[in-house]
């Protein structure tokens, strides 16, 4: 089941991300070579209208290829193909911003699936108010005068809609002072309080003994709060590569396929027993997160990912003339390579955390 369900998430969040690029290039002319999901070799597929649609065997990425998306080899500064030309619709031969929108549209469809996630996520299980229910005795916020049922309004300026964000914001923030901003009948109050480090959790509190309170979304909430759940996971998502890149966050704080199954797996056992409503809700959840952490990390300015090759396409723009493909491509096969090298340094790591 844990297979199953991976293949389902995985599956799901690959094939809006390259429909848009599919999409976004048929609106702009382009031919699609091959439309496939996954990786590997072939399992299934068929031909319509000079176009391949493909499953391959893993189910850990997917492609869009276009007509001579390679690029035509160009001589410095003459914009004359010096081999072949490629046939009608080649990628290259399309307007420039017209690749940029073709580029840019997978990671889009990506956050568009997490908000119609969203959506169903809030109108089948509600949300959650950011409301404080308790508060551990001799902790900062008790002292810092905060009291059950006052709701948190900004953390450190940022402005709080979800239960969840409190934890996230906390966590992040480690033992700096932070301002806090609340609501109390109506009234505001701000007070600064500095987290008290806790041994039993090795980290830092301010001292809320749990909060959160139940929002039932119906008509208009329900787009309002599928904002507020696709902002609290970009948020997120933003926070943990922030903390990655200052050395806050470690290996065990990343995983790659493996991890990311046996995370699956962990969620639907514990799920089950509570029924498929539950279950359901749970892995949509985790569905959400996935779609919005590709839209970013396929957003990243790196060679071999769509925001390298948007960075290319801008310079073309400026430049008025593509940069010579040979060396486009130089710069995106060393990306690829080094990519597939992390990939499989984060794999050997998730195999070796499943056995310990």
């Amino acid at each position: 089941m844990t297979l199953v369900f991976f293949i389902l998430v995985f599956g799901l969040i690959v094939l809006f991300h390259e429909f848009g690029h599919y999409l976004l290039g048929r609106m702009n002319g382009i031919h699609v070579v091959e439309f496939a999901i996954g990786m590997g070799p072939k399992i299934v597929g068929f031909r319509k209208n000079d176009t391949d649609y493909v499953i391959r065997l893993l189910p850990i990425g997917g492609a869009c290829m276009f007509e001579g998306e390679d690029g035509l080899e160009r001589t410095e500064g003459n914009e004359v193909p010096v081999g072949d030309r490629p046939g009608e619709g080649a990628f290259n031969e399309a307007k420039v911003w017209g690749r940029f929108a073709t580029v840019l549209a997978g990671p889009l469809f990506n956050f568009v699936l997490a908000f119609f996630l969203g959506l169903f996520l809030v109108g089948m299980g509600g949300s959650d108010r950011p409301v404080i229910n308790g508060l551990m005795e001799g902790y900062p916020a008790q002292e810092a005068g905060i009291q059950p049922g006052d709701v948190i309004r900004r953390m450190n300026g940022e402005r709080i809609y979800l239960a969840r964000e409190i934890l996230l914001n906390t966590y992040v923030n480690g033992g700096a002072p932070m301002t806090i901003e609340y609501e109390r009948e109506g009234e505001i109050y701000t007070t600064v309080i500095t987290p008290r480090y806790y041994p039993e959790e090795d980290r830092y509190l301010i001292g809320f003994q749990g909060y959160g309170e139940y929002v039932e979304c119906r008509n208009l909430e329900v787009f309002r709060y599928g904002y507020y759940e696709i902002r609290y996971n970009l948020k997120a998502t933003l926070k943990s590569l922030v903390m990655l890149l200052q050395g806050k966050a470690g290996m065990d704080d990343l995983s790659g396929p493996v991890g990311i199954a046996q995370m699956i797996g962990d969620v639907a056992k514990e799920s089950a027993p509570h029924g498929p409503k539950v279950l359901f809700l749970n892995i949509s959840n985790i569905a959400l997160l996935l779609s919005v952490n590709l839209g970013v990390i396929n957003l990243l300015p790196l060679p071999a990912l769509d925001g390298g090759r948007l960075i290319f396409l801008l310079l073309e723009a400026v430049r008025g003339k593509p940069i010579p493909p040979d060396k486009e491509g130089m710069v995106h096969f060393a990306g690829f390579v080094a990519l597939m090298a992390f990939m499989v340094f984060v794999l050997y790591h998730d195999i070796m955390r499943l056995m310990v």
